[in-house]
């Protein structure tokens, strides 16, 4: 498991055999429990993240669970996402023991302050979210179909300035398979 905090910069790992693994697997609930939206009591703009990413043989991720700690100290709010390989849709819940998952983390040395760069970072990045509406985006890329078009103009174009010299090629006796020149010489 990979536990890391883009706020501080902190990063943790457990391994299944430690007691803090088990102990922060019951405290983060199994998944699939809790609600797909967003609860709207969950003032999240402002809060800590810690990122857990729970992986198969040490390499794969199957679950991501991000953990967000709200400085008034009481709530916890949980988004856990599994099945990873064919989703990134997940379910919001509240942790049922904040005090004891918030110090589970800080013993994990993932409540540290947060670097100037990251909370700069965040701020902006919530102005930006904020400000301009969700779009669905389609994973594998965020190029446009759009560039189709200047590569297929190319394409012509290179057709077009090429074809002459190609037809100029040898390419038929290659083809039938001929070898040597066309022309014998004989001794007579």
């Amino acid at each position: 498991m990979l536990l890391v905090s883009p706020e501080s910069t902190e990063t943790a790992s457990l391994y299944y055999s430690d007691k803090d693994y088990v102990e922060l697997g019951q405290l983060l609930d199994a998944p699939g429990t809790g609600t797909r939206d967003k609860p709207p009591e969950a003032d999240l703009t402002a809060a800590r993240q810690v990122n857990v990413t729970w992986m198969i043989h040490d390499v794969t991720p199957w679950r991501l669970d991000q953990v967000f700690p709200l400085d008034d100290g009481r709530d916890v709010w949980i988004h856990t996402a599994a099945n990873l390989d064919r989703t990134r849709n997940g379910t919001w819940h509240r942790a049922d023991h904040p005090t004891q998952l918030r110090a589970l983390l800080k013993g994990l040395g993932l409540m540290g302050k947060a670097s100037a760069d990251t909370a700069a970072n965040a701020a902006e990045a919530t102005e930006v979210t904020e400000a301009s509406p969700a779009r669905a985006t389609r994973s594998g890329g965020a190029t446009d179909w759009w560039w189709a078009l200047p590569g297929a103009a190319a394409g012509a174009v290179l057709a077009l300035f090429l074809r002459p010299y190609v037809a100029r090629l040898p390419l038929d006796r290659l083809r039938r398979g001929e070898p040597g020149p066309r022309q014998e010489l004989r001794d007579v």
